[in-house]
């Protein structure tokens, strides 16, 4: 990455805990930045068998629609549902909730979701705090 290349969409959130993964997602985001979103994850999974993840959603702005159905999107998917103990979303454009509260149901992972506002909320419900950024 180069000096003039854009930030990517989906950022890892350093926390208190190695077995808690955070990520934020800003912008738009591609079926790159989902890979290198479920290497973050795999990485925990690597020392982890079970891990919670929660994942903050600020200035959305879609994603492409080729992403939902990459492979490796697909392969990340499936390996998330045998890891993620607990997920947590905070923020995201309103349909995000309904969707949880559909398909979270379907898995043996919990799911909530909170309101940007609700931000502390959500990283007490997943036992755990962001890391203040290193100046």
């Amino acid at each position: 990455m180069t000096a003039i290349d854009p930030l990517p969409a989906i950022r890892r959130i350093d926390t208190d805990r190695d077995d808690l993964c955070a990520l934020e997602v800003a912008g738009h985001f591609t079926s790159n930045d989902l890979e290198n979103a479920y290497g973050l994850l795999e990485g925990a999974y690597a020392m982890h068998d079970k891990v919670d993840l929660l994942v903050r959603i600020k200035d959305y702005d879609g994603f492409d629609w080729g992403a939902v159905f990459d492979e490796s999107t697909i392969r990340g998917k499936a390996q998330a549902l045998r890891h993620i103990r607990n997920y947590a979303v905070v923020g995201g454009p309103g349909w995000m909730r309904a969707v949880l509260a559909v398909f979270g149901p379907l898995t043996s992972i919990r799911t909530r979701h909170f309101d940007i506002a609700e931000e502390s909320k959500a990283w007490e419900w997943i036992g755990g705090k962001e890391k203040p950024l290193k100046t």
